[in-house]
């Protein structure tokens, strides 16, 4: 049994930026995921906000972490080729209670560091977001919060990592550990894993994780977030993210402008006691239409194509993050909500500098890299140069999913990366992702993905074992 330096149990956006950061020093690594897929976790269900710091205590680790990261996360995109756009965040005030909220919103960001802030009045609002509510008196403008593919950023963290010594290892959920001889032994319904240092990345399963060495001063709550995302007809609905006033457990429904061009409505937040309870509601969906439509009265629920509910990790107030004195050796890295995926790069460097301070000697490889080719993505080039593709590659021009203009090329591509499910691929192209829900498409991606992963069509599932989607029965093809 090989024996590893580190080893991080989640492989969402925090385990994966906490392998990528790990990867620049001479370690032997092992990245653990219990899913078919990574990114199959809590980082599935993120809005992919960018946000600025305008919303958490100036004293919190989220806050200090939420503005460290939105510096990082630039460079990190440019690197790896993910596509970050810089949009824009307004926190919209409707009455003159509102402004004295805002102000004291606008001087702890402040005192953050959160840099461009500055309030808003009526004109400014009419003539930059014409469809917001009219009742709307000004607004606080964050001009540095941004939107991001949070399943892309995932999967591009992931290779980048492998590709500077990170050994993923995937559908090896952990059953127990154990602490003995300075070593970690990691028992998984994959295999028998020995690490020197423990890093607990776990989303929803981290106070579980936990529990396994004996710590148990926190639990996951899962907080409930049903969102809604309109059809890409409705891109110009927001020009920015926009916000309500944030109350003590949410920062409300948003107006949210995405990476892939479908504006989202949402979130719900609802405390709840099961993990696996991904239901969406009636009564969630009045709820998101009442408030979305205080902000932007033209919202129709006709424009909706698609709905979905995200589980939270909520641990307390602000994230846990330290060395569990009482386990040497061990990491907690829990109760990581909002926001979380913004500040996943800070986190990474925090936990690369914990286990430093505890002995893990972090000496740089003479060759990182830093880089990745960028993925192509049709739906994010002009036309121009989806021709020049076809003409260099015809695959590119063999158009499997119609709504979302994703071509045989990119699944193929996707799938030759690490795609072994239909979910995998939704995530990665945005295959099945548009209004008809995969009606034209799906079955031309069962065929792919079973031709490139010589696996019979009645083992190809969405999103793992159990999720099958093709019986077996008379008259079956399988090749």
């Amino acid at each position: 049994m090989k024996t590893h330096d580190v080893a991080i149990i989640g492989a969402g956006v925090i385990g994966t930026s906490i392998a990528r950061e790990l990867s620049r020093y001479k370690l032997d690594i092992a990245l653990i995921e219990k899913e078919e897929e990574l990114a199959f976790g809590v980082s599935k269900s993120n809005s992919g906000i960018i946000h600025p710091g305008t919303q958490n205590p100036p004293g919190s680790m989220k806050g200090c972490l939420c503005v460290q990261g939105n510096a990082l996360i630039r460079k990190i995109s440019k690197e790896l080729g993910v596509d970050f756009k810089e949009v824009g965040e307004l926190i919209v005030a409707f009455n003159e209670d509102d402004i004295k909220e805002l102000l004291r919103l606008k001087k702890e960001a402040e005192l953050l560091g959160v840099p461009g802030l500055r309030i808003v009045d009526k004109d400014w609002l009419e003539k930059n977001e014409p469809n917001l509510n009219s009742v709307a008196v000004c607004g606080l403008y964050a001009p540095t919060a941004g939107i991001i593919s949070p399943y892309r950023l995932v999967y591009d963290l992931a290779e980048n990592a492998v590709r500077n010594g990170v050994e993923i290892f995937t559908k090896a959920k952990v059953i127990n550990i154990s602490r003995a001889d300075k070593y970690f032994e990691i028992n998984t319904s994959l295999d028998l894993f020995k690490s020197r240092y423990l890093v607990n990345a776990a989303g929803l399963f981290a106070d579980e994780i936990s529990g396994m060495l004996g710590i148990n001063d926190f639990k996951i709550k899962p907080r409930k977030g049903e969102e809604f995302i309109l059809d890409k007809k409705k891109a110009d609905l927001a020009r920015h993210l926009i916000f309500p006033l944030p109350s003590k457990v949410s920062k409300g429904v948003l107006i949210i402008k995405t990476a892939d061009g479908n504006p989202m409505i949402g979130p719900t937040a609802e405390d709840i006691e099961d993990k696996e309870d991904f239901s969406t509601s009636d009564s969630g969906l009045n709820k998101v239409l009442m408030s979305a439509r205080r902000l932007i009265p033209s919202i129709n629920d006709k424009d909706i194509i698609a709905y979905f509910a995200g589980l939270r990790p909520v641990a307390g107030d602000d994230f846990i993050i330290r060395h569990e004195e009482k386990c040497p050796g061990f990491i907690n890295v829990a109760g990581i909500q909002s926001p979380g995926l913004t500040a996943s790069p800070a986190i990474a460097v925090l936990v690369a500098n914990i286990l430093k301070k505890n002995e893990l000697a972090l000496k740089k490889k003479l060759i990182f890299h830093a880089h990745r080719k960028k993925t192509m993505h049709l739906f994010e080039i002009p036309l121009t140069k989806t021709q020049a593709l076809i003409k260099k590659d015809h695959a590119y021009g063999d158009i499997v999913c119609r709504c979302e203009m994703v071509s045989a090329k990119e699944i193929r591509d996707a799938v030759r990366r690490g795609a072994k499910t239909m979910d995998g691929v939704k995530f990665r192209t945005r295959a099945q992702a548009g209004r008809c829900h995969g009606s034209f498409c799906t079955t031309r991606i069962i065929k792919i993905l079973a031709e490139e992963t010589q696996t019979p069509l009645t083992g190809i599932t969405k999103r793992g074992r159990g999720s099958e989607i093709v019986r077996g029965g008379r008259g079956l093809i399988n090749d």
